[in-house]
């Protein structure tokens, strides 16, 4: 849900001019996603939204460059070609070898892709553990994770 939800704030300040978070909060509602203002505050300062410059010479909620999404797309596949040895599963659990020192990177963007069946990482110096669930979508994700280290 929360996933969903970040997508389609996203969405919205490309689409909208979104000058106040209860503006936001109308636009998410309209859409069909109920939040508090709370929940809105918090997404803004985790996306790491911010306030510039509208046409309109008012301020409205943007993302700043390095988040959207096609730069996250090539990080992530510039770790996982240059820094992933290799990709093992077993139960609900995904271990990700990588070169010494690595894993906290390929960690960190593996976590920015939010993944709905990735509970989460753990990262040491050369290896990540990823918890998965449910277990029956440990074969998808490890093929997504395959398919961006080619």
């Amino acid at each position: 849900m929360k996933h969903r939800r970040h997508q389609k704030i996203l969405e919205l300040i490309r689409t909208h001019i979104v000058e106040t978070q209860e503006q936001l909060a109308k636009l998410l509602e309209a859409d069909g996603i109920e939040v508090t203002q709370a929940t809105v505050s918090r997404d803004l300062k985790e996306l790491e939204l911010v306030k510039g410059p509208a046409s309109n010479g008012r301020y409205k909620y943007t993302a700043p460059e390095e988040r959207n999404l096609e730069n996250l797309n090539k990080r992530v596949e510039r770790v996982m070609k240059d820094d992933v040895v290799s990709i093992q599963d077993s139960d609900n659990l995904i271990m990700i070898k990588t070169v010494i020192g690595a894993a906290h990177a390929v960690a960190a963007v593996l976590d920015e892709l939010s993944w709905k069946e990735v509970l989460g990482t753990i990262a040491g110096d050369d290896s990540i553990l990823m918890v998965v669930k449910p277990r029956e979508a440990v074969d998808e994700v490890s093929r997504r994770l395959d398919s961006l280290r080619r």
